[in-house]
């Protein structure tokens, strides 16, 4: 097995090379005895997206499981969200079988240790350690079928309150899971919706299913014209991340959409803190300190952002990549489609259009979220060697998640990517000029440190 498929806050590789049928066994059966050695549990819940590799990885990966003695319900093909809601019905950890918004020939596992959120940084490292040593619990675990969608449609519709206006909305579900879910939920609302790309279909034909990239957002971009729509809303792979376009075919930001919802929520809830990852913009933090409430950067990934909402008993939280966790109207929503329901609520209650609820938001100009190749061996620390650099210079540094450098222009993010080989940057100013001094400072430092 190898061990660079352990990654920061799930298993992830290239199946067959990296992830196959034999490695989804050794997870289950690794999987299976930690939770009844470790952690007292005797059951947990599987289920799997709709990549061409994931039924067949998911029926090993339970072979596994129930070769360790413990017992699995198995939901079959559902959403990264609704695989949350059953560990959440039955108090139970659980697997998904998903490599997110990865390429078609990835796949992987995400899975829970607690109640909190998915397993992530020493947990993964533990789990690591325990499946390498190989030293599993034999047994007869028992099989049940689960189905929760009946009750899971019904959860969609807690703290949905639409209001006199009827929104049209373009719905893409890139051909991902969401696909088998997505029209069941709309058509319990008044929404007039078109939903594209909505055959499931793991080969993902049309774009690939990742909403944080520009190109994959084109045809909805085009649809919303074409229908004249109010929202369009885009989901990732597996459902857990949202993109969007304006009324006038724009993109709408992570940012904009976050400063949205607290616009709307930061009146109705006590705690006024609001989580951001390291990647997004000053302007969040603008409109948290203008709207009352407290600004709360913290390190990047799904994962870490929703174990932090929930241990912080926080309304509302967000990464740049488009997960986003709602608190305040139910117990924990995690999930692409439900954002997107917030959001058209949001609209449905006023005679604002998108573009207008976007007004007022500071501007500042960034760089696109950057991918530079390294090596999986080195990038950890070369994010090390630059950070003592930046010491040297007494940059002001935030380090909860890589290197964070603010300046009076603006500021600088560099980090290790914890899903692939690559260093990650971006920068943000108050003015273009500014932006292209930072970008061409600190690439050369990026360049000259990176030299593996």
């Amino acid at each position: 097995m190898k061990e660079s498929i352990f990654r920061e806050y799930d298993i992830r590789g290239v199946y067959p090379t990296d992830i196959n049928e034999e490695t989804a066994y050794t997870i289950g059966k690794s999987y299976g005895s930690i939770l009844q050695e470790k952690y007292n549990q005797s059951t947990c819940v599987v289920s799997h997206d709709n990549r061409l590799s994931s039924e067949p990885l998911s029926q090993n990966l339970i072979k596994g499981i129930l070769d360790s003695g413990c017992n699995v319900i198995d939901y079959g093909l559902s959403t990264t969200p609704m695989n949350y809601y059953a560990r959440y019905l039955n108090n139970l950890f659980g697997i998904m079988v998903t490599a997110s918004h990865n390429p078609k020939d990835d796949n992987g596992f995400k899975f829970s240790f607690d109640h909190l959120a998915n397993a992530r940084g020493e947990q993964i490292k533990e789990f690591k350690e325990y499946t390498l040593a190989g030293k599993f619990k034999s047994g007869v675990g028992t099989l049940q079928n689960g189905s929760l969608k009946a009750q899971y449609l019904d959860y969609m519709k807690k703290g949905i309150n639409l209001g006199p206006r009827r929104i049209r909305a373009v719905i893409d579900c890139g051909n991902g899971v969401t696909c088998s879910v997505a029209r069941s939920i709309f058509q319990q609302f008044n929404i007039d919706y078109t939903i594209i790309n909505e055959e499931n279909d793991g080969t993902f034909p049309n774009h690939h299913p990742d909403p944080a990239v520009k190109e994959n957002m084109k045809q909805l971009q085009q649809a919303v014209l074409d229908y004249k729509a109010d929202i369009g809303v885009a989901y990732d792979g597996d459902g857990d991340r949202i993109g969007f376009v304006k009324n006038d075919g724009t993109l709408m930001s992570t940012e904009e959409f976050m400063i949205i919802i607290i616009r709307d929520i930061i009146n109705k809830v006590d705690n006024k803190k609001f989580l951001y990852d390291v990647k997004c913009s000053k302007a969040l933090e603008d409109e948290i300190i203008k709207l009352g409430g407290t600004p709360f950067m913290y390190r990047t990934g799904a994962s870490y952002t929703q174990a932090k909402v929930k241990e912080d008993s926080l309304a509302f939280g967000g990464e740049l990549s488009g997960h986003v966790f709602f608190r305040d109207k139910v117990a924990d929503m995690g999930s692409g489609i439900y954002a997107s329901l917030r959001m058209i609520e949001i609209l449905s209650n006023t005679e604002k259009n998108a573009v207008q609820l976007c007004e007022g938001i500071n501007k500042y100009y960034a760089t696109e979220e950057t991918k530079i190749p390294t090596s999986d061996d080195v990038k950890f620390m070369v994010i090390e060697n630059i950070k003592e650099f930046c010491k040297k210079q007494n940059f002001q540094i935030n380090d909860i998640d890589g290197i964070r450098l603010t300046f009076k222009t603006g500021w600088v993010l560099m980090r290790a990517s914890n899903t692939g080989p690559n260093l990650i940057f971006r920068a943000e100013a108050d003015n273009e000029a500014d932006l292209k001094q930072l970008e061409t400072y600190f690439n050369e430092v990026i360049d000259h440190y990176n030299d593996y």
